[in-house]
């Protein structure tokens, strides 16, 4: 038998297939779950148990035949009761092992202890203890279903059928009387009685058995989905961290290739009309001409490096390159903000400073991307942006004053992307909950003396 086997029908009581997945695969391996073997540990639990109930049998047999008020027949050699009891209990010692033989095992001990033996049968408890746990063990741990309940189906039609012919027997010796007048016969009180303490017994041993099946079930699962989540998590957040670095890798390229294509084209225009030193003009502008085509070209390939710096990830097409945007258009980005709904407040402290585009771009997408979250994420009414001149560098502050919506809320990869983008342009970067209730997105992206940003592979306006 195959260790996943196809189902169409489930157990009653078992939790419904979770749907942790999509296709044939995520289906067969909820639907034909099995359940896997037991661990050396529990094996050797299983052993000690055997061995301890066998000796416990021992003993209550022998405490049956002092409590017996008549004299008991031992049998052949005269230990047979005492044989009969222990090995009634030693299947348990494989009873997660081979969970269907030991239950067959103990079944028909159980029987040949009752027929030979019924001082010590009725007496013993640890007798009665075995059987409930190997139908126990059958139905928690039995791979095979099906086997397990045509199993389970024999052995309480036996025990049943064994426990009518009982019943006729006594009724045919009049072994069961009374001197009492209640509301039945002393007979059909016993029966009774007898009935409906098998049924407790043997159909709770069922029930408690399918229940512990179900419960590791459910707890793979669990498992199972903790497991596929990460694994999407994971995707998901090197997903963000790759189309962070393709957009930056689109404007970077815009801002870069527009300055040194500039200065190929005026090199050689001065090439063509310097008159001074023709030869020595000519050479130096050739060099500077031939350098800014070399510096594009090595660019692209840097960017085509940043584009497929995951190849494992299959990042489809880049989206159509949007306008162009800068810190300079904070105030469009807010007045747009405020005609969806969220009230923004802007202040500007220091004096504003050309920066560089790469700079520029990315405080216009982390405020766009601040104040996005708020309006999906939050139950606050209205933020406040802040946008710090400091010299050395340039900081930017997205707070706001509300709660996380009871809704999901969101899987947090734009803070992946935003911190991307900082990281890449040597900067930090806070992103959480703040002390006094809101949320706060603060970065601070250092600049050189000259207002251009320090980070590796720098590009210089």
């Amino acid at each position: 038998m195959s260790t996943v086997e196809l189902r169409t029908d489930a157990e009653p009581g078992t939790p419904p297939a979770s749907g942790t997945g999509s296709g044939t695969g995520s289906r067969t391996g909820v639907r034909g779950w099995t359940r896997p073997a037991p661990t050396a540990r529990e094996q050797r639990y299983d052993v000690l148990l055997g061995l301890g109930m066998a000796v416990a049998g021992l003993f209550a047999t022998e405490l049956a035949r002092g409590a017996s008020p008549t004299h008991v027949d031992l049998g052949i050699g005269g230990v047979e009761p005492y044989v009969l009891s222990a090995a009634a209990a030693l299947p348990l010692c494989f009873r997660r092992r081979w969970p269907v033989p030991v239950l067959l095992a103990v079944a028909v001990l159980f029987v040949v202890n009752g027929e030979r033996a019924m001082f010590a049968f009725a007496g013993n408890l640890v007798t009665q203890a075995t059987m409930f746990m190997a139908i126990y063990a059958a139905v928690a741990w039995a791979r095979d279903r099906r086997l397990m309940k045509a199993a389970v189906a024999v052995v309480f039609i036996v025990m049943f059928g064994w426990l009518a012919l009982n019943f006729v027997t006594a009724l045919r010796n009049n072994a069961l009387e009374g001197p009492n007048h209640a509301l039945f016969s002393p007979y059909v009180s016993s029966v009774i009685i007898a009935v409906a303490l098998n049924v407790l017994y043997f159909f709770g041993a069922y029930f408690w058995g399918r229940t512990a099946w179900a419960t590791a079930r459910q707890r793979f699962e669990l498992e199972q989905q903790a497991t596929e989540l990460a694994a999407q998590q994971e995707a998901n957040s090197r997903r963000a961290v790759i189309d962070e670095r393709l957009r930056i890798s689109r404007e970077l390229h815009d801002v870069v290739a527009h300055h040194i294509s500039s200065i190929g084209i005026q090199a050689g225009g001065a090439r063509r009309v310097m008159d001074a030193d023709p030869d020595a003009a000519k050479n130096a502008l050739n060099v500077i001409e031939e350098s800014s085509r070399s510096a594009v070209n090595e660019m692209r390939q840097l960017l085509g490096m940043l584009r497929s710096a995951d190849p494992d990830l299959d990042i489809g097409t880049p989206d159509p390159k949007e306008p162009q945007a800068g810190a300079d258009r904070l105030p469009a980005l807010i007045a747009e903000a405020n005609s969806l709904g969220l009230e923004v407040g802007f202040h500007q402290i220091g004096s504003p400073a050309e920066l560089p585009k790469t700079v520029s771009v990315s405080v216009y997408r982390i405020a766009q991307e601040a104040l996005a979250n708020v309006r999906k994420h939050s139950t606050a009414r209205s933020a406040h942006v802040t946008l710090r001149y400091l010299g050395e560098a340039i900081e930017l502050e997205v707070l706001d004053d509300g709660r996380p919506k009871h809704a999901p809320v969101g899987s947090r990869l734009g803070h992946v992307g935003i911190r991307e983008r900082v990281g890449l342009l040597g900067g930090e970067s806070e992103i959480g909950p703040r002390p006094v209730g809101g949320f706060r997105v603060r970065v601070r992206i250092p600049l050189d003396p000259q207002n251009r940003p320090l980070a590796g592979g720098e590009v210089r306006d």
